[in-house]
């Protein structure tokens, strides 16, 4: 989306500052641990415009999400959303394993980079399994179960090395994922920011082909230098 995002981080910063609910300052706790989370575990720099905690129902808006890319890429960013809603079950917040009921990924903007050996979501994914270390750390603390994970109306691009930053758009499908971690007793938050990145990766895979970009790009350059030639004729 293993350990996203990608996405995805909120869950994780959510989770970590429950216990703060009764604060005046949750908002901006929230704000902050999305951003320092998210950054150390993708190494790409995270931030969040606003978080809206509705502590009577277990809701959460967070607004205007930013996961840019790692080091070595060339486009704005991985990942930009204006607006992810979270539903928790309250009655499990003091449990080993905590209930999501939903979480809505609305109109993500995401931008799929192919770098000289990795994709930027491949990179991503990278970064968050080193920061995970051993498969006996990434089972420690609180565990989750989201009955639902939506991610809709997604505006979709991709870029590879010879085009120099610029993108071309693709068709992305929604996504639907049910009962992740159940099947495990719960899953950590980072392997559910891993099955976020992954199912977007394969979505993203399944939309684009580089080395077909790349022939279809050469041809049509090719097309174009030989009407240039024939001008000159």
């Amino acid at each position: 989306m293993k350990k996203l995002a990608t996405g995805l981080l909120v869950v994780a910063a959510i989770i970590g500052a429950s216990l703060f609910w009764l604060s005046d300052s949750i908002d901006g706790l929230i704000k902050d641990a999305i951003a320092d989370y998210g950054t150390a575990m993708t190494k790409a720099k995270v931030n969040v415009e606003a978080v809206k905690i509705r502590p009577t129902d277990g809701k959460a808006v967070v607004s205007h999400l930013l996961v840019a890319n790692p080091a070595g890429f060339k486009t704005a960013h991985a990942l930009k959303v204006s607006r992810i809603d979270v539903e928790i079950d309250q009655a499990t917040l003091a449990e080993n394993v905590i209930l999501i009921r939903r979480i809505a990924i609305i109109a993500p903007d995401v931008i799929y980079e192919k770098g000289d050996s990795l994709t930027n979501f491949d990179a991503i994914q990278k970064n968050i399994s080193a920061y995970l270390g051993p498969a006996g750390n990434a089972r420690q603390g609180k565990k989750l179960i989201v009955e639902e994970l939506t991610i809709r109306n997604a505006k979709a691009q991709a870029s590879a090395p010879f085009m120099n930053g610029k993108t071309i758009d693709l068709a992305l499908p929604d996504i639907t994922l049910k009962n992740i971690g159940k099947d495990k007793g719960g899953i950590t938050p980072g392997e559910l920011g891993q099955e976020v990145t992954g199912a977007l990766k394969a979505r993203l895979t399944g939309a684009v082909s580089f080395e077909r970009l790349m022939k279809s790009t050469g041809d049509t350059l090719d097309k174009a230098g030989a009407a240039i030639k024939g001008l000159f004729k």
